[in-house]
């Protein structure tokens, strides 16, 4: 499977991010479109992982506070090669932007799995969507790759 990474802003690729980010959430998690987008998008860090033929296969985000997430893989590529490469971008521009800290925002049944990792919770446990998440912290310099299936 053949894929490049692009570092995108989101006044000129919002289309584009949208229309993923609502095929993975809205059509297929059956979440509301008012929880998926909000004011942080348009100063976030995004990155997306497109296909061969140019179609956007992943997306993921990181906030200015170093908040990753929004991540939305396309059923058909949810592969580790896809998640690796799109958590190594989002990694990488943390480091250029000097972020000490990365957050995720986990379900709560991976909250144990996530501190053996060195995650360590931040925050009390929030809603987000309809559900249940705990905010977890690592040091970006020590960031593993997460449960991507635990993360939005």
């Amino acid at each position: 499977m053949s894929f490049t990474i692009e570092n995108v802003d989101w006044e000129r690729n919002q289309s584009r991010l949208k229309a993923l980010r609502e095929h993975v959430f809205v059509l297929e998690w059956q979440l509301s479109p008012d929880s998926e987008f909000d004011e942080r998008d348009k100063n976030a860090f995004h990155v997306l992982v497109v296909a061969e033929n140019n179609t956007p296969i992943a997306t993921g985000r990181l906030t200015q506070c170093g908040e990753i997430g929004r991540i939305a893989v396309k059923r058909n590529r949810r592969h580790l090669s896809v998640y690796r490469a799109l958590f190594a971008a989002l990694i990488d521009i943390a480091k250029e932007q000097r972020l000490a800290t990365l957050r995720v925002n986990l379900s709560l049944d991976s909250v144990s799995y996530h501190s053996q990792l060195g995650f360590k919770p931040d925050g009390k446990v929030f809603m987000d969507g309809g559900i249940p998440r705990q905010r977890m912290c690592c040091p970006a310099e020590r960031f593993p790759l997460p449960d991507v299936s635990q993360m939005h």
